[in-house]
């Protein structure tokens, strides 16, 4: 016995070792997919381009802490951390169009990559984040610039 417990240790973590690696090369791949696949701007959207009516019509999510959240977050948003968009991937929508923000949109981009790479093909990043957002007046941003639809 006393051979055979290292000798299936062993075994274990090379199985173990085999499929941690099997499983990183399929999410390279995925991610590879995405970036073969992925427009200009990773579905980036400005503050400016969002009518005010569209806002009722999409799932908004603020990825950034409970606290600043509690704090200030666009009307309707939802508090979901950046970390935990797949974890709570349960309350994200497919069929509808999904707007991701952060303070300046660095980690709302990560949890938009790791979504669109798990299949949400339907999530839009808020360009330049909530900072943006509320400098370019908020919900009135598209009517300020004259329903401009800002270019890339």
């Amino acid at each position: 016995m006393k051979r055979f417990f290292p000798a299936l240790c062993i075994g274990l973590s090379l199985i173990a070792s085999s499929a941690w690696a099997d499983n990183k090369a399929a999410a390279v791949d995925e991610m590879a997919g995405y970036l073969e696949f992925v427009d200009y701007g990773g579905a980036t959207i400005f503050p400016e381009q969002i009518p005010k009516s569209e806002y009722a019509k999409m799932l908004i999510i603020d990825t950034r802490d409970a606290g600043q959240f509690a704090k200030d977050h666009i009307p309707g948003a939802i508090n979901i951390e950046w970390r935990q968009v797949l974890a709570k991937s349960s309350q994200i929508p497919k069929d509808k169009t999904v707007l991701l923000y952060c303070n300046g949109g660095t980690l709302s981009s990560q949890a938009g990559f790791a979504l669109r790479v798990a299949g949400w093909d339907n999530v839009k990043i808020l360009d330049g984040g909530f900072t943006a957002w509320k400098a370019k007046g908020g919900m009135d941003a598209n009517a300020q610039a004259g329903g401009a639809q800002p270019k890339h």
